[in-house]
């Protein structure tokens, strides 16, 4: 069963979010169904800031190619707004995503740079669509995935208009529909009411504590946990060293072993260090 049939034949698809070969490579040995990318973890992991255009197409596509290469589970990449401000352009960003070997992708409605201002919902649909129409050309099962961002930017009528801007990713032929941001049970099922395509939930957020079989049994398909991880994993390195700095080495007991790492990325026998 391929990446696209899982979506509609389940069981939910548990798909962390990597940044980086390494963790995807991680992430896979640890049992994960798919690797989703995160463009917020791989800006911070350079020092840089999310939600303000730092991370270029080119830079996008290079860590897509190399996350691609480093496991054999679908990836499925965070393509921000679809890097192109026409249809044609975003239908060449779906193109090179497939060729480099992804089996997922997304445009959200938010663009490329600071601000709360959204990208009106008929104009991502076109882009949506041109996506479609690249996908369909390259022959592959491929993900496609819309997301509102109505709940990130602090929308006056969030849920509303993120349902009313996923009906039409819905009619531009996206494969899943993703809205991040929800915490409520009752607002999460009015988004599978609203919808008959497949929905991704981000439960990557401090304070959601919907078990994941209970959405399993609600019929969210998908869930991700966006750039939780990585901010989880950068939140270690400001504690490990925060303890060190006060004699506490305790940080060690979350190592994995540089013989483990050795063996999972194959680089020969562990150097000892």
């Amino acid at each position: 069963m391929n990446f696209l049939e899982r979506h509609t034949n389940g069981p939910i698809i548990r798909m962390p979010n990597a940044w980086n070969p390494g963790t995807a490579k991680i992430m896979q040995d640890a049992g994960a169904d798919a690797i989703g990318t995160t463009s917020a973890g791989i800006v911070y992991a350079a020092g840089l800031p999310d939600y303000e255009g730092a991370l270029t197409w080119d830079e996008c596509l290079r860590a897509t190619e190399a996350m691609c290469a480093a496991v054999d589970i679908p990836v499925s990449v965070d393509s921000e707004d679809g890097y192109g401000d026409t249809p044609e352009e975003v239908a060449n960003t779906f193109t090179m995503l497939i060729q480099a070997g992804a089996e997922g992708g997304s445009i959200e409605d938010h663009p490329r740079s600071v601000g709360s201002e959204l990208i009106s919902a008929e104009k991502t649909a076109e882009h949506i669509a041109a996506a479609r129409e690249a996908i369909d050309r390259s022959g592959k099962p491929f993900v496609l995935t819309a997301r509102a961002e109505c709940f990130l930017v602090g929308h006056p009528e969030k849920l509303a208009e993120s349902i009313r801007r996923i009906q039409l990713y819905e009619d531009a032929d996206a494969d899943c529909l993703y809205v991040p941001g929800l915490r409520k049970r009752e607002d999460i099922a009015a988004v599978l009411d609203a919808v008959s395509k497949p929905v991704n939930v981000l439960v990557g957020i401090k304070g959601f504590d919907i078990p994941l079989d209970a959405l399993d049994a609600m019929g969210v398909r998908r869930v991700s946990t966006g750039g939780s991880i990585a901010c989880a994993t950068l939140g270690l390195v400001r504690q490990a060293v925060q303890q060190m700095m006060s004699g506490d080495l305790s940080y060690r007991d979350l190592m994995i072993t540089h013989d483990e790492l050795t063996a999972l990325f194959g680089e020969g026998p562990a150097a000892g260090i």
